[in-house]
């Protein structure tokens, strides 16, 4: 049976979504009321901005865990804190703004993107990670496609992150730290947030995750030049891209409008990855180009860039003890070529 008391120990350990600091030492709860026969939930909260997308954000977040104590419904009311109230912590807030990723000078923030889906974009994204690993580099992964998150399922990625103090501290494996929308989304549920919240959600896995020194952070962006897209190219400093097509000339025709947004963001076009560039037969050692030529080739030299590499069709090894379904083993051919590409990336940002 759910109680006033269970209600409110939920909701002291929530924080502001704006001050970072929780409910309980905001004092910003202001009303619960519990309606044991129609097991109804009223609650009054105060939080220092109302009628935004953290508000919206926030509300779902707080049904959820109310409903999940027994209640059948709940009745959320939002207003704002008082003044005295938002000048006393303010203060700490801005200084955890500045503290955030996207102030770090250290990290080098690596986009990758493609025209289209299903060209092999996260695939690439988890290799290269990976490989810059294995190369001695502190490496993160933000899974910034949103709609098509497939990054945890890739690296066999089974628990979730946790969150220690007022930081979500991300999964880590093969010695790459991991965050995603996947984590926070129940049952593969489909994503049917608008642009602004997904926006709001990007932010905070600059903002609000423990990601420690990083050297290189890739952010795996959705296909196309869409909202989420455009976000995440405007909240960078500064960043550079890899542009992923198969040999397929329409896919790289597509995939020149992602590389024209990076330009036009003015974001650094590191290369071109031509992924499936071939199939070759274990049989008679043949390459067979399933899909066409000279794709990646003809994007490089319309972006005015270079080929880093061309991946071909092949499955990872098979190994009973480690489930990683797209993730090439180091002495892997494909693995090969992905450390290959790491090196240059690190090249890249030595020149």
């Amino acid at each position: 049976m759910v109680t006033e008391e269970r209600i409110r120990e939920i909701l002291e350990s929530i924080e502001d979504p704006f001050l970072h600091k929780t409910f309980k030492e905001t004092e910003g709860i202001q009303e619960i009321k519990v309606k044991e026969e129609k097991e109804h939930v009223s609650v009054k909260l105060l939080i220092a901005k109302t009628n935004t997308a953290e508000q919206m954000e926030l509300q779902q977040s707080i049904v959820n865990k109310i409903k999940g104590e027994g209640a059948a419904t709940v009745g959320l009311r939002f207003d704002q804190l008082p003044e005295e109230t938002l000048e006393k912590f303010q203060p700490a807030a801005e200084q955890e703004k500045e503290a955030n990723l996207l102030g770090q000078t250290g990290t080098k923030f690596l986009t990758i993107a493609s025209g289209k889906g299903g060209v092999g974009k996260s695939t690439v994204t988890v290799n290269l990670a990976i490989a810059l690993a294995r190369l001695g580099k502190k490496v993160g992964i933000i899974d910034a496609d949103i709609y098509g998150f497939s990054v945890p399922d890739m690296m066999g990625v089974e628990k979730r992150p946790v969150v220690r103090g007022e930081k979500i501290i991300p999964v880590e494996r093969f010695d790459v730290k991991l965050v995603s929308m996947g984590f926070f989304v129940e049952d593969n549920s489909p994503i049917i947030w608008r642009g602004p919240m997904l926006g709001k959600m990007l932010t905070s896995f600059f903002k609000e995750v423990e990601w420690g020194d990083l050297d290189y952070l890739l952010l795996d962006l959705p296909p196309g030049t869409g909202d989420v897209a455009l976000d995440v190219h405007s909240m960078l400093p500064t960043s550079k891209e890899i542009i992923v097509t198969t040999p397929h000339p329409t896919a790289a025709f597509v995939a020149a409008r992602a590389g024209q947004m990076a330009i036009q963001t003015e974001h650094e076009i590191l290369g071109i990855i031509e992924n499936m560039a071939y199939f070759e037969s274990k049989e008679t050692g043949n390459k067979e180009f399933v899909f066409g030529r000279g794709g990646g080739v003809k994007l490089a030299e319309q972006l005015k860039t270079g080929v880093l590499g061309h991946i071909p069709l092949q499955q990872p090894y098979e190994e009973e003890d480690v489930f990683a379904p797209s993730v090439y083993q180091e002495d892997h051919p494909t693995g090969l070529i992905y450390r290959n590409i790491a090196a240059k990336v690190i090249d890249s940002y030595e020149d």
